[in-house]
């Protein structure tokens, strides 16, 4: 069984990549191209997890993950930051804003779908229904 995948990135080509990545592996995938239509997104489609990019325009994508984190309706959304600032300063403001995880373009699908995995895994250990 899939899960279902918000991929928020500016970019039509990341996004259609990940949506191959993500659809190949069984999982519903939905697209934000923004900030602002992340978290709308987020509201409407209550995904199972989130994969964000961090420049995009009207909001980035620390802003996102740190709204997304003091709202009690999505407090507990994982989210996997993606994105092609693999600097420290840019990683742990990453998980200070309160993703799950932080990883670096480019990167396989393998280490996409593993570390997607696990953070659903430990959602679902955590909140059992």
């Amino acid at each position: 069984m899939g899960w279902s995948i918000l991929v928020a990135d500016d970019d039509p080509m990341i996004r259609s990549l990940l949506r191959i990545m993500l659809e190949t592996a069984n999982h519903t995938v939905f697209e934000a191209q923004n900030g602002q239509d992340a978290i709308k997104k987020v509201h409407e489609i209550h995904p199972d997890a989130m994969i964000l990019n961090i420049r995009m325009p009207e909001m980035d994508g620390y802003s996102v993950c740190h709204e997304l984190r003091h709202n009690k309706e999505t407090a507990v959304l994982p989210i996997l930051i993606l994105s092609g600032q693999a600097h420290l300063t840019a990683v742990n403001k990453g998980l200070l804003a309160g993703a799950n995880r932080y990883l670096t373009k480019p990167m396989s699908r393998t280490i996409l779908l593993q570390n997607l995995d696990e953070v659903l895994n430990e959602q679902a250990n955590n909140f059992p229904n």
